[in-house]
């Protein structure tokens, strides 16, 4: 559980064309959480005041590797769909 090399095109199933289809490989990056978003104002709302958190903050994380998603994108439709990944530590695209 070192490293994990992926290649950047793979031939896999696309759900769009029906087909396989040669997809790009790139890894998936969670967007900027948006303030103004209906749970992230509830959660604010529930943080204010007295009595605080309503869920316990985690203080240690006990695992050492994450999850990493790859998005894999069609080349002939443009279609991108993610697929779960594998833990490990490090996930390199070549």
């Amino acid at each position: 559980m070192v490293e994990v090399n992926v290649p950047k095109k793979i031939r896999t199933y696309c759900p769009k064309c029906k087909k396989h289809q040669i997809h790009t490989v790139t890894l998936y990056k969670v967007g900027k959480r948006r303030a103004l978003a209906k749970g992230e104002r509830r959660h604010q709302r529930e943080k204010k005041g007295y009595g605080g958190q309503k869920y316990p903050l985690q203080k240690e994380f006990s695992k050492t590797t994450k999850k990493q998603t790859l998005k894999l994108k069609c080349k002939v439709c443009g279609y991108t769909r993610h697929k779960e990944g594998i833990r490990l530590r490090k996930l390199v695209i070549a």
